[in-house]
């Protein structure tokens, strides 16, 4: 049963930092407006826009005085830097990080408190995904499998957007702002290093936006450069052939240290497993999108064909292909 929106302090704080993405607001916000829990706080923070965020968070503030909506500002100085402010300043047991382009379905916060409340020992509670478009091509669900310590130092296998007890950030120190991208996984791996356990929901609560470009693509392609620097910054999680590597990477010539011959088997193995992974998501994103458009153009002939005010609307359009569970793959 939820639990009032009325308590002195909430339960879980959304922290969302924004720059320069005032168009994704609104539904980011909609999609907390429209949560079956409803003991939250949502804190939005300016990181340095240019755009109207300002105006767009006060509008949405206005229109709903009775929801526990603020607004912080700073000078642009990232994602992490943002959310670490606002999380500092959020005041609910749990915290949950929304970037302003995504999404979160109406359970998400119902069901991942429910995990947290019934289990001390359990930190985090994750969410498989679904990914969507700005396009009106349905969601598709991306399975992430069950947690496993030895799995997220292999590879990130949880969202960014995943619920977790407020000391977890306490006791990581909060997200490495000095990290462009990356910067999630560095944190779960910190999570791993300070002994805190992790269950996943095996159901798509979080909505991640695809645009096919953003800070995700980055850190895809620079994906061993981050690996050499979680390695670094988590030495004793990792064994010395992989330590030494890392460390070469980050205090010799980068270049040639990233070259396949130079890359530990180990790390190398994953990097490829996980290329392979997002490239074929993103590949099955381009294609429900030519087949969305080509029943767009098919429709638009008939139409025209037949003289009809309006396009006939097909009895089933064909359903995008679902993007592949990931790959389990050695321990360290």
């Amino acid at each position: 049963m939820p639990h009032s929106p009325h308590s002195s302090d909430p339960v879980v704080s959304v922290v969302i930092p924004c720059h320069d993405y005032a168009r994704y607001l609104p539904e980011a916000h909609a999609s907390v407006l429209a949560q079956t829990f409803e003991d939250w706080e949502l804190v939005i923070v300016d990181d340095g826009s240019t755009d109207n965020t300002v105006e767009v968070v006060q509008s949405l503030i206005d229109r709903h005085p009775d929801r526990r909506v603020r607004l912080l500002q700073q000078a642009n100085a990232g994602v992490s830097a943002a959310r670490n402010t606002g999380i500092e300043a959020a005041t609910g047991r749990y915290v949950l990080p929304l970037d302003a382009d995504d999404v979160i379905a109406p359970t998400m916060l119902e069901k991942t408190v429910a995990v947290l409340d019934a289990n001390p020992g359990i930190a985090i509670a994750s969410t498989d995904v679904f990914t969507f478009t700005d396009d009106d091509l349905p969601p598709q669900a991306m399975p992430l499998p069950a947690y496993s310590r030895e799995l997220l130092l292999q590879r990130l296998i949880m969202f960014y957007c995943s619920l977790y007890r407020r000391e977890v950030w306490q006791t990581v120190g909060g997200y490495d702002e000095s990290m462009r991208a990356g910067e999630d996984w560095d944190f779960w791996v910190g999570c791993v290093e300070h002994g805190f356990d992790a269950h996943h929901i095996h159901e798509p609560l979080f909505g991640a936006r695809n645009k096919d470009t953003g800070l995700h693509l980055e850190a895809a392609e620079n994906d061993l450069a981050i690996r050499a620097r979680i390695v670094a910054k988590h030495p004793s999680l990792f064994k010395p052939v992989t330590r030494g590597w890392a460390q070469a990477v980050l205090s010799q010539d980068a270049e040639a240290c990233l070259r396949d011959e130079q890359v530990p088997d180990d790390i190398l193995t994953r990097a490829a497993e996980m290329d392979q992974f997002l490239t074929a998501v993103m590949a099955l994103q381009r294609t429900a999108r030519v087949q969305y458009y080509h029943i767009q153009r098919l429709e638009k002939a008939l139409a025209a064909r037949d003289g009809a005010a309006d396009p006939p609307v097909p009895e089933k359009a064909p359903a995008p292909p679902k993007a592949p569970a990931p790959a389990t793959v050695s321990a360290v």
